[in-house]
């Protein structure tokens, strides 16, 4: 399970993003995950609350939101986007193959709401 990893990833950014800013208390945290990104955010929301609890100075009763990003392709062929996650390389419109994911494989962090 490689989203604990990523939580505490997540938890020393945010900790210190906190002490530079002289904050006492982190309220919330909003991070972007992509579709095909390879989190899967039930593992990561049950590695939060204790991770927050048991890592962090900062981030005792820290919420979690989670905003899904949906997987976009290119093709280079006819110059379209498609959806990945339904059409995966092969373009839906021409058949080609010659495509690249443009957003989708994400994990970022949106927005730290602090008390």
């Amino acid at each position: 399970m490689h989203e604990l990893g990523i939580v505490f990833h997540i938890i020393r950014q945010v900790d210190e993003v906190a002490q530079e800013n002289k904050v006492n208390a982190v309220r919330k945290v909003t991070l972007e995950i992509g579709e095909v990104s390879g989190v899967i955010p039930h593992y990561l929301e049950e590695c939060w609350k204790w991770a927050c609890l048991n890592k962090s100075k900062y981030m005792k009763d820290c919420q979690l939101e989670i905003i899904s990003l949906k997987a976009t392709s290119f093709c280079q062929d006819c110059q379209k986007l498609y959806d990945t996650a339904t059409n995966g390389k092969t373009c839906p419109f021409c058949g080609g193959s010659n495509t690249y994911l443009v957003s989708g494989n994400e994990v970022s962090i949106r927005n730290i709401e602090v008390v």
